[in-house]
């Protein structure tokens, strides 16, 4: 199993003059997830090299065991601070593809000319698709052979409109992604807000907030399994 992850590259929270980027955990708990599972992971994002990271995710009371683990993994930071450059990866080459999410997603991946194509490679090869938390906006523009978004009439949630009031931000992210996934005709439901909570529809799988991120995984690692 060759699965891709795909990190931002976008590091300001829009016009408030503060950072973002991924969200560490989102990252570090599918990292191992998969690749304690057997599967070779590929790093990529649209600029290459380190991805910024949100720095309110390496706060203390951020961490878990995975970014621990993380912190002591020589060989695993070294494959983060230089990830592929997004341009010069082929869905052809791997079984899976998994988006972490942090609030960069939301800039620079809804219409992102290279991750719709990649994505729309791996939804017409029938290869899985994962994202989390706010890489589902990710998804948003990707179409389907027929025109159709791909997330219209599935079910699919993501970071909700309640959590992203929690974290003051509504007025600061360029949409809010649960009503631009119900925009695009997804069926969203969400579970309790930072609770684990994700889906599968099909060979689209998504979760809702950065504690969905192992169970995210966890399913994505099933489905390449099955097939």
């Amino acid at each position: 199993m060759k699965i891709l992850l795909v990190l931002t590259s976008h590091d300001r929270l829009g016009d408030t003059g503060k950072k973002t980027g991924f969200w560490l955990e989102e990252f570090t708990t599918p990292y191992y997830v998969l690749k304690d599972g057997g599967a070779e992971v590929v790093l990529a994002s649209p600029n290459g090299g380190q991805p910024p990271l949100d720095p309110k995710s390496d706060e203390p009371d951020s961490q878990t065991e995975s970014t621990e683990r993380f912190a002591a993994d020589v060989a695993a930071k070294k494959q983060l601070a230089s990830t592929q450059k997004l341009l010069d990866i082929k869905a052809e080459d791997f079984d899976g593809v998994f988006y972490p999410g942090g609030h960069g997603p939301m800039w620079d991946m809804p219409n992102n000319p290279t991750s719709i194509a990649l994505l729309e490679s791996f939804v017409r090869a029938g290869k899985p698709v994962a994202a989390v938390c706010h890489a589902p906006a990710a998804l948003v523009n990707i179409r389907e052979t027929n025109g159709d978004y791909l997330v219209k009439g599935r079910k699919v949630t993501g970071f909700s409109n309640t959590e992203e009031d929690a974290v003051g931000l509504r007025d600061v992210v360029p949409f809010l992604l649960e009503d631009k996934l119900k925009e695009r005709g997804g069926i969203y439901s969400k579970g309790a807000d930072w609770g684990a909570y994700a889906l599968i529809d099909g060979k689209l799988i998504t979760g809702q907030n950065p504690a969905s991120s192992q169970l995210v995984a966890e399913k994505l690692l099933e489905q390449l399994k099955k097939s």
